[in-house]
């Protein structure tokens, strides 16, 4: 006996957005909710920070670091303890904050990270109105691993690279671009630090699926500093000068090249501190203050045409 198919439910993307909680200082927080339905895996979700006042606010994605093997949405570092959170600052200052989590390596290997933070920005976009965003004002930052892929949503214009995961149809540009020690140059990461580019196990290499130096193309593909082009929005670049993990070479490279091509980019080092602001009691709050105000002035700006 054949049976009719059982109907799907919708994609988890598609459901209604869960009821909001308070935040700290008045902001309202809607947590772990869906922007895109992969089959066979879990849903992608992020949390939504939102300021406690009229909409639509500008939004910034926040895209977690960890080397691309660990890390969640719920953190923006070891030195972000305690509260406020420093997505809660943000949205005391009234700008939402979308913290996204994506693909890890050991789950799928570039670009599936690229194509995940892309469908979280497709999704704001599709969503703005229900949840009191301005989509032409949609920012992205991140830290470490997410950096890059911050920087990679400021850059990556290829439609090759835009993938099919979550809503089609919205953009998925960004007007403005803040990352905090961040690895530009992501064949060269292994030999600014002193490593074997040869070996596998890197974070870089399990990035790639395979050592950078047999896949130059995909490496390459990988590295924001390949996708530097005129017309990109404004960057902020943050790093610790004593980084030993993602030395800060790898910001200044970017820097240069951004500011070769044009584009209105800001670097800053910050004496004594390590990956994450770690030997640096003061970087997180100074990074963390500049980077809202970094935000706060480019958000207000009118949209750029490539924003919608």
């Amino acid at each position: 006996m054949t049976g009719a198919a059982l109907p799907l439910p919708p994609p988890a993307h598609e459901l209604p957005l869960p009821a909001p909680h308070p935040g700290d200082g008045g902001t309202r927080l809607l947590l772990g909710v869906p922007y895109a339905a992969i089959r066979g895996i879990r849903p992608l979700e992020l949390d939504l920070y939102l300021p406690d006042d009229d909409g639509p606010f500008p939004v910034v994605v926040f895209l977690h670091g960890g080397g691309w093997q660990v890390g969640s949405r719920h953190s923006a570092g070891p030195g972000y303890r305690g509260t406020p959170s420093p997505f809660e600052r943000i949205a005391q200052a009234g700008i939402a904050v979308a913290s996204v989590d994506y693909r890890l390596s050991g789950e799928a290997v570039w670009p599936a990270q690229l194509h995940d933070a892309k469908a979280a920005v497709r999704w704001l976009r599709a969503r703005a109105t229900e949840i009191g965003i301005d989509g032409a004002r949609i920012a992205a930052w991140g830290e470490s691993a997410g950096g890059h892929l911050a920087e990679l949503l400021g850059l990556v214009t290829d439609s090759a690279l835009e993938g099919d995961v979550g809503i089609a149809g919205p953009s998925s540009a960004v007007a403005a671009v803040a990352a905090w020690y961040a690895p530009s140059d992501v064949a060269a990461v292994a030999t600014d630090t002193g490593l074997d580019p040869a070996d596998p196990t890197t974070r870089e290499n399990r990035l790639l699926g395979a050592p950078a130096q047999e896949v130059p193309d995909r490496a390459a593909e990988a590295s924001p500093i390949s996708h530097v082009r005129a017309g990109a929005p404004p960057f902020l670049l943050l790093h610790g000068a004593a980084d030993r993990f993602i030395p800060p070479v790898q910001s200044e490279r970017l820097h240069a090249t951004l500011v070769r091509a044009g584009i209105e980019a800001d670097l800053e080092l910050y004496d004594g501190a390590d990956h994450m602001w770690i030997g640096s009691p003061e970087a997180p709050r100074q990074a963390l203050d500049r980077t809202i105000e970094f935000l706060r002035r480019q958000l207000a700006a009118a949209p750029t045409k490539d924003d919608r």
